[in-house]
């Protein structure tokens, strides 16, 4: 695909990956992604922000054909995604000097074994001529790296946010055409790594606010003509209240624990909770992560395999203290057939969780009518809780 212009002199450079399923070899891609690079033309110098992964070089190569001199290259994110084509286009263009910051430094120098005297090191706030235009440099630490930062175009009011605001889908849109896909996706990818980091991203997002933005520019995903869509959004996901929904992620393997969700579920529905519920051997990750960002309670279903839980459900619970979302409740359902620990195996996994813990129902065998009860009591005590925080 050819360069595309975004303003005057100002292109969207890079590559639509139509057909990846997997990044990072562990987020799914439902609808694979892009990655972009920006060329800024000066009156005096050029710039390009950001490139590709190195194995995509290739279309970057060829969008960058008629152009025959970079001065500057910037670098706001050292993740291979961004970076990965660097030295090629170091190679291509000699006499241009890489600006990045003193955090991305020695791990471009690290990851892609870059010559320390070809990096210029900016601060928060320092700014670039360009001639014409001027670039201003703002550090959104953890937004979603330490090194991470953005640039704003002052005269043309755009800010290139790199993973910041991004969203992985594939698509000839260059803006947002569809904000209900955008935004669903655009959550995902915050779900999976930027929620995390929330607390810091809040103070990210004020940040960047104080400027007068007309268009958002991130590194992955359609640019956003309305930056206030995902602004809002974003202070949403960092800050907003929580939602009256439970997220269940279970596994079962004889049917004795899919029979204590099930009857769980309909307990919930009854006393007004919402609920989503996953399968974890069928469960795209991704999209159990965005229920994750405002669900009140987590209870996690398991039977138990050589006295612990199924390495399934404890791959959901590493998954839910590794993104740290905001749920204030945590419970566990499930079954075994002669014993185990599977309570305190699961409870040493989230110690990053600053949940309540509610009693867990745990059954032998086939659940009894005994056991239905105790599923009707925890159905009980959440939306107790759910009503104490207002929710119900």
């Amino acid at each position: 695909m050819k360069p595309r212009k975004i303003k005057d002199k100002i292109y969207w450079m890079g590559f639509i990956d139509w057909d990846n399923r997997l990044f990072d070899s562990l987020i799914p891609l439902p609808d694979g992604t892009s990655y972009n690079a920006f060329l800024i033309e000066g009156s005096e110098k050029t710039v390009l922000i950001d490139t590709v992964e190195s194995n995509l070089f290739f279309e970057l190569e060829n969008q960058l054909e008629n152009v025959p001199h970079l001065d500057y290259v910037i670098s706001l994110h050292a993740e291979q995604d961004h970076s990965g084509s660097l030295p090629h286009i170091l190679s291509r263009y000699p006499d241009a000097k890489l600006i990045t910051n003193s955090k991305a430094k020695p791990l471009l120098m690290d990851l892609l074994h870059l010559s320390e005297s070809s990096i210029i090191t900016v601060k928060d706030g320092e700014t670039l001529s360009l001639g014409d235009k001027t670039l201003e440099f703002i550090f959104t630490p953890w937004a979603h790296w330490p090194e991470t930062m953005v640039a704003y175009l002052k005269e043309d009011k755009i800010l290139f946010s790199c993973d910041f605001f991004g969203s992985h889908i594939a698509t000839t849109d260059l803006y947002v055409t569809d904000e209900a896909q955008v935004y669903e996706a655009a959550k995902r990818y915050y779900a999976e790594i930027m929620m995390p980091f929330k607390n810091i991203i809040k103070k990210d997002i004020e940040k960047i606010a104080a400027y007068d933005i007309d268009i958002i520019a991130p590194s992955h995903g359609p640019l956003y003509p309305n930056p206030s869509f995902i602004i809002d959004a974003y202070r949403e996901w960092v800050s907003g209240p929580l939602k009256n929904t439970v997220v269940i992620p279970y596994v079962s393997m004889h049917g004795s624990t899919k029979s204590l969700v099930d009857y769980f579920v309909a307990a919930l529905v009854e006393r007004g909770v919402n609920v989503q519920q996953f399968n974890l051997p069928v469960t795209d990750i991704g999209k159990l992560a965005i229920y994750l960002v405002d669900a009140a309670t987590i209870v996690i279903g398991t039977p138990t395999v050589l006295a612990g839980p199924h390495p399934d459900a404890v791959y959901a619970a590493y998954l839910a203290n590794a993104l740290q979302p905001k749920a204030k409740n945590l419970s566990i359902i499930g079954s075994y057939g002669w014993g185990g620990k599977t309570v305190e195996i699961l409870a040493g996994l989230i110690p990053n969780l600053k949940v309540e813990i509610i009693d867990p129902v745990l059954i032998k065998g086939l659940p009894t009518e005994t056991d239905f009860k105790a599923i009707e009591n925890l159905a009980d005590a959440i939306a107790l809780k759910h009503k104490e925080l207002g929710l119900l």
